[in-house]
């Protein structure tokens, strides 16, 4: 073999292998790059999501009924935008529209992010049929948003080559992101 043929072949991309296994949150037969996509997007719909409490925290004329409509109009807004954004994205990188597999797959993302909103949504229709008050509902909302930051953090992290520790510093500092995050909007309201 030439030189020549030797650095043409040795430039070749080399696949990656295959492990066994979903790594880090992956579902079977979905690759390292749509998991993490599916991550960001849960990530960004918490934070969104745990914006929205907080605003509506703020305001002590907001009515169970319109917390939650603008809880899920904003959602609603938010994974369309990062819908939008994927399809742009995908069109400048590729140079070409997605085929119906990608769409699929890219919709599936944005829509499965929306399940951040599951129990603050549950605690604001509990308020809504006057379990309790709007403020405890926005109270919890705010907690349970939290912790899925930090389960989202957990499932990224657990199956990732860390050390127990690194893998709890991971956890921590969503946590830490999050409350900082409930500081901030406090200030901006108050």
């Amino acid at each position: 073999m030439s030189d020549e043929s030797a650095s043409r072949v040795s430039s070749k991309p080399v696949p990656a292998p295959a492990t066994q296994g979903a790594p880090a949150g992956e579902k079977p037969g979905e690759g390292r790059d749509e998991a993490a996509s599916r991550l960001k997007e849960r990530i960004y719909i918490t934070f969104t999501a745990l914006a929205v409490v907080l605003t509506l925290a703020s305001h002590t004329d907001a009515t169970p009924p319109q917390a939650v409509a603008t809880l899920i109009v904003t959602v609603i807004g938010s994974v369309l935008a990062m819908f939008l954004a994927e399809i742009l994205a995908h069109f400048v990188t590729h140079e070409r529209m997605f085929t119906a597999r990608e769409a699929r797959r890219a919709a599936s993302t944005s829509v499965g992010a929306t399940t951040a909103i599951a129990l603050p949504i549950l605690m604001l229709m509990a308020a809504w049929a006057d379990f309790w008050k709007l403020e405890i509902a926005l109270r919890l909302s705010t907690a349970l948003l939290i912790v899925w930051l930090v389960g989202i953090g957990f499932a990224a992290a657990r199956r990732l080559k860390l050390s127990v520790r690194q893998k709890l510093m991971v956890m921590v500092a969503e946590a830490a992101l999050g409350l900082l995050v409930v500081g901030l909007e406090l200030m901006a309201h108050h």
